[in-house]
C-alpha cells in the first residue's frame, strides 16, 4: 500500500465518525457511517490473503445491510412523524428498526455472528481499529436516540453479555476471544445506556484503553493463538509479567481497572429495580473471566518445551514501536485510581 493512501483512509475514517457524532439529522449520520465503512475496507483487504478477502466481503455485506435498514428506518420515521432529527424518535416501529440496525453494525447479540469470523480474518492492527474506533459512531447514535421502552436494550445487552462470555469459552484463537470479549463489553454498555449514559461513556473509555493494550501486546509477541503465548516469556519477560494484569482487568477482576465500570453498572441496575438483570450480568462476567484466566495461565504459568539444553533462546531486536505499547499498558494497569475521578467528571 502506498504511504499516501494510508493517511487518506485514516482521514476518511476520522471524518466519517466525526460527521456521525456531530450530526442531528439522520441522513448526515448515515453518510458518516458509510464513509467510515468505505474507508476501512481497503485496510482490511490490503494483505490479499483469502481469509482477509473473505472477512472483508462479510464485513461489507453486513455493514451494507445494516446501513440500508438504518436508512429505511429513518425514512419511515420521517414519513410517520415528519421528523428527520435523531433526538425526535417518537414512533416505536422505526425506533426498533434503528436499534436493530445499530446492533447489527456493532455486533450485539443475537446479531453478532459476523464479528468473530471477520476479526479472525484480519491482522491485529486492523482488528484493533475494528474493535475500537468503528464502534464509536454507532454507540453515539445509541446515546442520542430516546427509546421509550428500555426492554429491547436490556434484552440485547443481557444476551450480549451471556453470549460474549459463553462463546469465548471454547476458543483457542486470540482474535476470536477478543471478538467475544467485545460482544460482552458492548452488552454491559447497552445495559446501562438508558439509565445513566455517563456510565456507558466511562465503560467505553476504559474498554478502549484495555483493548488497545491487549491488541498491542499480542502484536508485539506475534501471537495469534493460545499455544503461542507459552513462548512469550522468552521474547519479553517484563511485558509477560504485566500482561496478565491487563487481561484480568478486561475480565473485571477486582481491584483492577475493569472492575470499576462493572461494579458501577451493577449498582445502577440495582437502583433501577432490576436485580435479576444485575445478577445475570454478574454471572456472565464470571464466564468472561474464565477465558481471560486461560490466557493468563498460558502466558504466565506455562513454559514451552525446549529441544535444546540451553534455556536462553535467541532474542532478535523488535522493530515495532514500543512507546504506544508502554503507554497503553501503563494506562490499562494504573487507571483504577483515576476511574472515580473520570466518572465524577462525566456526571452532569
Amino acid at each position: 500500500m502506498s504511504p499516501f493512501i494510508l493517511p487518506i483512509l485514516l482521514l476518511g475514517m476520522g471524518l466519517g465518525t466525526t460527521a456521525t457524532i456531530i450530526s442531528s439529522h439522520w441522513l448526515l449520520a448515515w453518510m458518516g457511517l458509510e464513509l467510515s465503512t468505505i474507508a476501512i475496507i481497503p485496510l482490511m483487504a490490503h494483505h490479499h490473503h483469502p481469509r482477509a478477502v473473505e472477512a472483508t466481503t462479510k464485513y461489507f455485506l453486513i455493514q451494507a445491510a445494516a446501513a440500508a435498514l438504518l436508512l429505511f428506518a429513518s425514512v419511515t420515521n420521517a414519513w410517520v412523524s415528519g421528523e428527520w432529527c435523531i433526538q425526535q424518535m417518537t414512533h416505536p416501529l422505526p425506533t426498533t428498526m434503528i436499534v436493530l440496525a445499530l446492533a447489527l453494525k456493532i455486533g450485539l447479540a443475537p446479531l453478532h455472528g459476523w464479528l468473530p469470523e471477520v476479526l479472525q480474518g484480519l491482522d491485529l492492527t486492523t482488528g484493533l481499529i475494528l474493535s475500537t474506533w468503528q464502534k464509536i459512531a454507532p454507540l453515539t447514535l445509541f446515546l442520542q436516540i430516546q427509546v421509550q421502552d428500555p426492554t429491547l436494550l436490556i434484552v440485547l445487552g443481557l444476551t450480549s453479555t451471556l453470549i460474549g462470555g459463553w462463546g469465548g469459552l471454547n476458543q483457542t484463537q486470540l482474535r476470536k476471544i477478543l471478538a467475544y470479549s467485545s460482544i460482552a463489553h458492548l452488552g454491559w454498555m447497552i445495559l446501562v445506556m438508558q439509565f445513566m449514559p455517563a456510565l456507558t461513556l466511562l465503560n467505553m473509555l476504559i474498554y478502549f484503553i484495555m483493548t488497545i493494550s491487549t491488541f498491542m501486546i499480542f502484536k508485539f509477541l506475534s501471537s495469534t493463538n493460545i499455544s503461542s503465548l507459552a513462548t512469550a516469556w522468552t521474547k519479553a519477560p517484563a511485558l509477560t509479567a504485566l500482561a496478565p494484569f491487563t487481561l484480568l482487568s478486561l475480565g473485571g477482576l477486582p481491584p483492577l481497572t475493569g472492575f470499576a465500570p462493572k461494579w458501577l453498572i451493577l449498582q445502577e441496575l440495582t437502583k433501577q429495580h432490576l436485580p435479576l438483570t444485575a445478577t445475570l450480568a454478574a454471572l456472565s462476567a464470571l464466564l468472561s473471566l474464565y477465558f481471560y484466566l486461560r490466557l493468563t495461565y498460558a502466558m504466565a504459568l506455562t513454559i514451552s518445551p525446549n529441544t535444546t539444553p540451553n534455556l536462553a533462546p535467541w532474542r532478535l531486536n523488535s522493530h515495532q514501536l514500543t512507546f504506544p505499547l508502554a503507554l497503553s499498558t501503563t494506562a490499562a494497569i494504573l487507571l483504577l485510581p483515576l476511574a472515580p475521578a473520570a466518572f465524577a467528571m462525566l456526571i452532569p
